[in-house]
C-alpha cells in the first residue's frame, strides 16, 4: 500500500490549511493510499543548525538530518513513503517560520553541492504543496510559490500546487482589528467557494500518486 504524509503548517489545527490537507488526505485515503497528519506546530524542532553531518563524506548521515529532535523521526517517515503532502498559509509573502524550518531539514540533507546538479535523494517522493492565503488572487505570490515548487522538485521529488484564495481569517471579524475587510464579503466566498475549495484539494490528494 502507498503511504502519503501530510504536513499541516499552519499554528491552527481545525483552519483553512488543516481543513484543505484534511480533504487531501482523504481523497488519497479513497484511492487507496495509507495516510498519516503531522501537526509542525505540535513538534519541538529547529531550523538547520549546519553542522553539516549530512555533508560528511563517509558518515552514516550523509544525506540525512543528523539533528535528533521531534522532526527527525517525520523527516525518516517522509523520505521512505511514497507522497507528501504540506498545507500552509502564507504570511507577509512567505510560509510560517516553522514550515520554513520544516524545509530547511528536508532541503539542505538532499543539497550535495555538485557540479551535475545531482543530490543525496533519489526524488522518488511525489509532493503535493498546497497554499492557503487571504489575498483576492494568488497571482500575489508567484514568485514565492513558484520558487518552492521548484526547490521542491530539485531536491524531494516531482512537485504539484494547489492554492485557496481569499480566505476567511476570523469567524467574527467585529472583535479584531480588520477595518480593511469587508467582512459580509469574506463570509460569503467563504461560505460559496471554500466548499468548492474543499472538493479541490480532495482531487488533489486523490491525483497526488497518479
Amino acid at each position: 500500500m502507498s503511504r502519503i504524509i501530510g504536513i499541516n503548517g499552519s499554528p491552527r489545527a481545525n483552519w483553512n490549511s488543516a481543513k484543505l490537507l484534511d480533504s487531501a488526505l482523504q481523497g488519497a485515503k479513497d484511492n487507496g493510499a495509507d495516510v498519516r497528519r503531522i501537526d509542525l506546530y505540535s513538534l519541538n524542532y529547529t531550523g538547520c543548525r549546519s553542522c553539516f553531518a549530512c555533508k560528511l563524506l563517509g558518515s552514516p548521515t550523509f544525506g540525512r538530518c543528523a539533528i535528533n529532535d521531534d522532526l527527525k523521526p517525520v523527516l525518516e517517515d517522509i523520505l521512505s513513503a511514497d507522497g507528501l503532502i504540506i498545507s500552509s498559509p502564507i504570511y507577509f509573502g512567505s510560509a510560517p517560520g516553522m514550515v520554513r524550518s520544516f524545509c530547511e531539514r528536508l532541503w539542505f540533507p538532499s543539497h550535495t553541492y555538485s557540479t551535475d546538479g545531482s543530490v543525496a535523494y533519489d526524488l522518488h517522493l511525489k509532493v503535493g504543496l498546497m497554499y492557503s492565503m487571504n489575498v483576492p488572487s494568488d497571482s500575489f505570490y508567484t514568485d514565492f510559490i513558484e520558487s518552492e515548487k521548484e526547490k521542491f522538485s530539485s531536491m524531494v521529488g516531482p512537485t504539484a500546487v494547489f492554492s485557496a484564495v481569499d480566505t476567511l481569517q476570523f469567524s467574527d471579524y467585529s472583535k479584531y482589528a480588520s477595518a480593511a475587510f469587508n467582512a459580509e464579503h469574506k463570509k460569503q466566498h467563504y461560505e460559496e467557494s471554500f466548499p468548492e475549495d474543499l472538493s479541490r484539494a480532495y482531487e488533489f490528494g486523490r491525483s497526488l500518486l497518479g
